[in-house]
């Protein structure tokens, strides 16, 4: 079969698609697809410079989400059939005609959103519902602060957080990825160049009572000072930094929480493994999806064979959601 390869580790240029091993058959509670389409994750970018290695047994081919057909199904599975329209959750290997994975970390297509499409579902929203609702609790009338919020997982963060009823708070540093938040729901628009976002949340709200991080060791004291009392701080990004002091006087004056996760590397069954996480988004988000009130937010599709022209898009400042790279047609 035909995936990107990695020539060294560096700059987009180092990768190409190019001809690699054929897959084996499905091993025992898998299934092989046949990939349309691959969502691009800062993940990658971070493997792509090798600054993060796949976990212990996955695929070294960069790609954390697809969707595609069934193509085939290994012993044991039951609930899926060839032909069946999915997306996935991977641990790596989506860059590439086919990929296999387990069941347990297969979605439907959902109603209303196209096979292409679909692949820029499962890893913005496996994050977002294991972070905002099952690690933080958030619920209806909560304060949420959302950083990056033109991001895929931005975009996708502010549609879960209104449908569930949350004030929600991005920031963003254009004007443009402002407005787009605003129009997916978001109703406090904070440029992060000319505000400062903690005194914007304790002016408007008293703090935030979950904040969604990915910026890590630069935020982390401004974080804890935007905290509503007994609020939830998740860091699931390191892009400014990872290592900074905490001000544990005040998180505890606070009674407030932070908690860092990682959906790469949870397990695959089990308390907080990723056939949970999947389970609670095919039961709590997919119905909002055919519902309308979450939508896939796709800024690019890219063929998979023009790969090092989709990574630097995810710093475009004309880029609102996720790129896509198309694999073959639907």
């Amino acid at each position: 079969m035909y995936a990107v390869t990695l020539d060294s580790f560096g700059g987009p240029e180092v990768m190409k698609w190019a001809r690699v091993d054929d897959l084996p058959a499905p091993g025992p509670g898998e299934v092989a697809i046949d990939v349309v389409a691959a969502g691009v994750n800062r993940a990658d970018v971070m493997q792509r410079y090798g600054l993060y290695p796949p976990p212990p047994g996955a695929s070294e081919i960069l790609g954390l989400e697809v969707s595609g057909f069934v193509a085939e199904v290994g012993a044991g599975v039951a609930d899926w059939q060839p032909g069946d329209a999915v997306c996935a959750l991977l641990a790596g290997g989506g860059y590439a005609e086919r990929v296999n994975v387990p069941a347990t970390q297969l979605l439907p297509v959902p109603e209303g959103v196209s096979t292409t499409a679909a692949a820029a579902l499962p890893e913005a929203a496996a994050t977002v519902w294991s972070n905002l609702v099952m690690t933080a609790g958030l619920r209806s009338g909560h304060a949420l602060l959302i950083h990056g919020g033109g991001s895929g997982i931005g975009t996708h963060a502010i549609q879960v957080g209104r449908a569930l009823g949350a004030h929600v708070a991005v920031t963003a540093g254009s004007q443009f990825k402002l407005e787009r938040a605003r129009e997916l729901g978001a109703t406090t628009l904070i440029n992060y160049r000319e505000q400062d976002f903690a005194d914007v949340m304790t002016t408007e709200y008293s703090g935030a009572d979950v904040i969604l991080d990915i910026m890590g060791a630069g935020y982390l004291q401004r974080n804890v000072q935007a905290l509503a009392e007994d609020g939830h701080l998740t860091i699931i990004g390191l892009q400014d930094g990872a290592t900074a002091e905490l001000n544990l006087g005040l998180l505890l004056f606070k009674r407030g929480s932070v908690h860092a996760t990682n959906l790469r590397r949870r397990p695959e069954r089990g308390p907080g493994s990723k056939a949970e996480i999947i389970a609670e988004l095919r039961e709590h988000v997919w119905p909002l999806i055919s519902q309308g009130k979450v939508v896939p937010v796709v800024s690019a599709e890219v063929p998979i064979t023009d790969v090092a022209e989709a990574h630097p898009l995810l710093d475009s400042a004309e880029t609102v959601g996720k790129v896509v790279l198309t694999v073959r047609e639907p």
